[in-house]
């Protein structure tokens, strides 16, 4: 059986490296590129996808577009090796956003949901 590291990073009651399931590893990958802006990783200056710009932008259908296709484009980029995207809907409402990816595991064909809401409101 596989075992994965767990995120956000943490250490398990026996002082090792927290494990997680595979869903909630592939899970934590996506949300680590979605919330990462390019230039924060150290080495990786491209790696990213820049959504958190956005979340202030005028709502609008091409905002919505803008953030499907960014999405989209960034999850084939770095994840496309482990998952085939099936369908990314996003939506912005005052400074809170929901991205909601559906994809599938290509090592196993199995379909997977993942969910995100972050609000930059104080």
């Amino acid at each position: 059986m596989n075992t994965y590291d767990a995120f956000p990073y943490r250490i398990d009651g026996r002082g090792r490296t927290g494990e997680a399931t595979r869903d909630d590893w592939l899970h934590g990958l996506i949300e680590q590129l979605l919330f990462t802006m390019p230039g924060e990783r150290v080495n990786r200056p491209d790696f990213g996808c820049g959504l958190m710009q956005l979340v202030f932008a005028p709502n609008s259908p091409e905002l919505a577009a803008t953030i499907q296709a960014l999405v989209q484009a960034s999850l084939q980029q770095w994840l496309g090796h482990l998952l085939r995207i099936d369908e990314v809907a996003a939506s912005s409402e005052d400074a809170t956003l929901t991205v909601a990816v559906r994809y599938t595991v290509i090592e196993s064909q199995q379909s997977g949901e993942a969910s995100f809401t972050r609000s930059l409101a104080s």
